[in-house]
């Protein structure tokens, strides 16, 4: 089956692989060319894929979509990066605290927003 990992601007990979193995919310799971077709969303981890001359390689994605169909695995990422599997995991590291601080900047600027309108909205009703 053909394995093709998209970032948001180019093709990070497109080779013919005999196996794939991703990281989803509800843990580890395996593709091989006659399971069903399928869409699972990925967590920040390490895919794995195994080509035909059984050579394991591995890939921190920053989470994504995997789509199987057919013969084609596709899998779109904010970011891959190839490496061992040791420089990797840290990677995977680094991928999970920027979201994580990304999170806390969001939440911060929903709750700024939440305060603003709850004040505006008291304002309004002393003025009706």
């Amino acid at each position: 089956m053909r394995l093709k990992v998209f970032q948001p601007s180019e093709v990070f990979l497109d080779e013919v692989v005999d196996q794939v193995t991703a990281e989803g919310p509800e843990g580890a799971f395996g593709i091989l060319p006659r399971h069903l077709d399928m869409a699972a969303a990925l967590v920040p981890g390490i895919l794995t894929y195994r080509t035909s001359g059984r050579r394991e390689n591995f890939m921190a994605v920053n989470g994504g979509i995997l789509v199987k169909q057919g013969d084609t695995v596709e899998v779109a990422t904010r970011m891959a990066v190839s490496g061992e599997l040791g420089t990797l995991h840290e990677t995977v590291n680094r991928f999970i605290n920027n979201m994580d601080e990304r999170e806390r900047k969001s939440r911060s600027a929903v709750a700024r927003l939440e305060a603003d309108f709850v004040r505006r909205f008291v304002e309004f009703g002393k003025n009706v």
